[in-house]
């Protein structure tokens, strides 16, 4: 079986709203547990963690054991292909936006 791209296995990850918005709640804390990530959600601890674990799986979160609870915190490295993707787009768009200025600086002086 052929392995994804990181950039896939992240873009397909936070392409689901739900595991978006446990991501941003973990990310908005230094760590936080499933028991946390499901108060106030709406969502039951078991898809809590099926998110978890696909986040996990992406290299997004990690988790540290102690005794009966997991802490989950964000992996601000996972998002790494995300970045080199989207600085290469940016550059593309500073480019053709650099181009156009120029364009209508000759079309109308």
């Amino acid at each position: 079986m052929i392995q994804p791209a990181p950039i896939d296995a992240v873009m397909r990850t936070l392409a689901d709203p739900t595991r978006r918005a446990v991501f941003e709640r973990i990310v908005s804390s230094d760590e936080i547990t499933v028991v946390e990530l499901t108060r106030g959600s709406g969502v039951t601890q078991g898809a809590i963690s099926q998110h978890l674990k696909s986040l996990k799986l992406a290299g997004l979160v990690a988790e540290r054991p102690e005794g009966r609870n997991v802490y989950y915190r964000a992996q601000p490295e996972g998002l790494a292909p995300l970045v080199d993707w989207m600085s290469h787009y940016g550059v593309f768009w500073r480019d053709r936006f650099a181009n156009l200025r120029t364009l209508l600086k000759e079309i109308d002086p």
